[in-house]
């Protein structure tokens, strides 16, 4: 969560690439926290609800206002909308995941890789049109909460 508010405080300063390497700093933090906990035998409930929490803000909002702040806002509500809808989907998947006990793969595209994928596309915003940046995110959106099978990996 650290550095999804970390990306949040450099988008408000116009920042916008360390605000995407702030979120796939993220990306990192994320894998190895669940690695540590496992491996010292520190899984609990608890955790497991902090963890989604965290990857709302870091997955979920963080991307969700860069993309707006950058690119969508010359959309004004339309683009409003698209990242609003990024982030309330990708709270309504990690709540399915939390009440699901399904292993060997997701259901839907995990927040972690489309809050991911956001932020690497943003590194390459200049090469992308503003109303590819809108499609991209409403269609992740839809991927988050679809129930198409995800391997784990």
């Amino acid at each position: 969560m650290f550095f999804g508010v970390l990306s949040i405080s450099y988008i408000l300063s116009d920042q916008y690439q360390l605000a995407a390497a702030m979120i796939l700093l993220s990306m990192v933090m994320d894998a190895l926290d669940g690695k540590i906990a496992r491996k010292l035998e520190a899984s609990s409930d608890f955790g497991k609800e902090l963890d989604s929490l965290a990857d709302v803000v870091s997955f979920g909002v963080a991307p969700a206002i860069l993309v707006y702040a950058q690119i969508l806002v010359s959309y004004q509500w339309l683009g409003l909308l698209a990242v609003i809808w990024f982030a309330v989907a990708g709270a309504l998947r990690l709540a399915r995941f939390n009440v699901q006990n399904i292993s060997g793969y997701f259901v839907g595209v995990p927040i972690t890789a489309a809050g991911s994928f956001l932020a690497l596309l943003n590194l390459i915003a200049n090469r992308i049109s503003p109303i590819a940046f809108l499609l991209i995110t409403v269609l992740l959106a839809f991927l988050m909460i679809s129930k198409i099978k995800v391997p784990k990996f």
